[in-house]
């Protein structure tokens, strides 16, 4: 690295000791640190001579886990009413041992300027530091020091509000301050005794800080219930060490409840009142009265010989969802066939064989790794085992 002069002083093979510092401080702590918490450390050096070319070297830093948060930083300042300039580094050491811990001396190795513009090198090196390392309080389970916790659940849509077949997709965000990303504990294992969950590889990322590394963790589930009735999701714990309080505090995020929304699922079905009288002309009449023959024939067989919008509804959406369900094996798209099975399969009376077949469906796409789906085949098993009755007055199954 070649930088440019700040000030004038002798260029001279001597080198005063006050020409060139080189500091190596522990940030101020009101407490002996624990193994694994965070400890910030600060190279600052001082220069106030022309340098050319240099290079920090670090110590093995044995004893420690270490981040170096972000580049270091060159900078102008006065000193004594002269300006010099100053290299700034910033690292986070995660000790992973207690006892006493030596550091040894920081190097910088700078190529200056003599008298006669030559160049010639010179190496500047900080003191020797100790730290003090107490053993973690914790002798089983996970230990997990942060200096500040944030935790967040978000769902793709309303748990307790899903489309009949509908899945949703759960992500808790985990972010801790003063941590590494391999401090923050393992995904947990999602529970419920009444649904079906599907755990997504989890990510990790980290942000470097001057107050330290911020790591974060995404745990992600996709989760269906595994009938009609609601399921609840058992309520996620880990433990953790608040390092500025001193104090072992428990996480909890909440339980959910997820479930199918009943005004999907037919459950409920508010009285509509009839339309007012209105003036129809005649191709519109022709029209409705052709509809209502076609309705006739379709229908005939619904006892008391009653035409009803219900069944007529039924069948259209049925027809519909079919056309969907064959377009999609077409064109093996994995999300728009699960949709449309699902919804035909809550149109049509309970069947083992089908329920089994979108089990299978469910487990092959959100598996972990997932596996190869043979869309016309799945298409032709599922539309073999509808029923072929209609529910009476078109309600749907829940």
């Amino acid at each position: 690295m070649c930088l440019l002069p700040v000030c004038v002083h002798a260029q001279t093979r001597s080198v005063a000791p006050d020409e060139l510092i080189l500091n190596v401080t522990f940030e101020e702590m009101e407490h002996v640190p624990y193994q694994g918490e965070m400890v910030l450390l600060t190279i600052h050096g001082i220069y106030k001579r022309h340098i050319t070319l240099e290079t920090l070297q670090q110590p093995d830093l044995d004893g420690f886990n270490w981040m170096q948060l972000g580049e270091d930083h060159w900078y102008a300042s006065t000193l004594d009413g002269k300006s010099v300039k100053n290299m700034r580094r910033r690292m986070a050491l995660f000790p992973d041992r207690a006892g006493e811990i030596e550091i040894g001396p920081f190097r910088h190795r700078l190529t200056l300027l003599d008298e006669n513009n030559a160049w010639f090198e010179h190496t500047i090196e900080s003191e020797p530091l100790r730290l003090t390392v107490l053993d973690a309080p914790v002798a089983e389970g996970w230990w997990f020091p942060v200096r500040r916790l944030q935790i967040s659940d978000n769902w793709s849509n309303a748990p307790d509000q899903l489309a009949p077949g509908e899945g949703v997709l759960r992500i808790v965000r985990v972010s801790a301050l003063g941590a590494s990303p391999d401090m923050i504990p393992p995904m947990p294992e999602l529970t419920s005794p009444s649904a079906l969950i599907f755990p997504h590889p989890e990510k990790r990322l980290v942000d470097l800080t001057s107050k330290g590394p911020e790591s974060v963790a995404f745990w992600r589930w996709t989760i269906k219930p595994r009938n009609a009735t609601s399921a609840i999701v058992e309520p996620i714990r880990f433990t953790y060490f608040d390092t500025d309080a001193r104090q072992m505090h428990e996480a909890v995020i909440s339980p959910q409840r997820v479930a199918y929304d009943t005004t999907l699922t037919g459950e409920t079905s508010p009285e509509v009142a009839p339309p007012d009288p209105v003036r129809l002309n005649a191709a519109i009449v022709s029209l409705t009265t052709v509809a209502a023959g076609l309705a006739g024939v379709l229908f005939g067989r619904i006892p008391g010989g009653r035409i009803t919008l219900d069944p007529l509804r039924y069948w259209l959406t049925r027809l519909r969802l079919r056309q969907a369900l064959h377009r999609a094996s077409r064109d093996n798209d994995l999300a728009a066939l699960r949709r449309a099975a699902h919804r035909l399969d809550a149109l049509a009376p309970s069947n083992e064989t089908r329920s089994a077949l979108l089990d299978q469906l469910d487990t092959d796409i959100f598996a972990a790794e997932p596996a190869s789906v043979d869309t016309r085949r799945f298409t032709r098993t599922f539309l073999g085992s509808l029923a072929g009755r209609v529910p009476e007055n078109g309600e749907l199954r829940t």
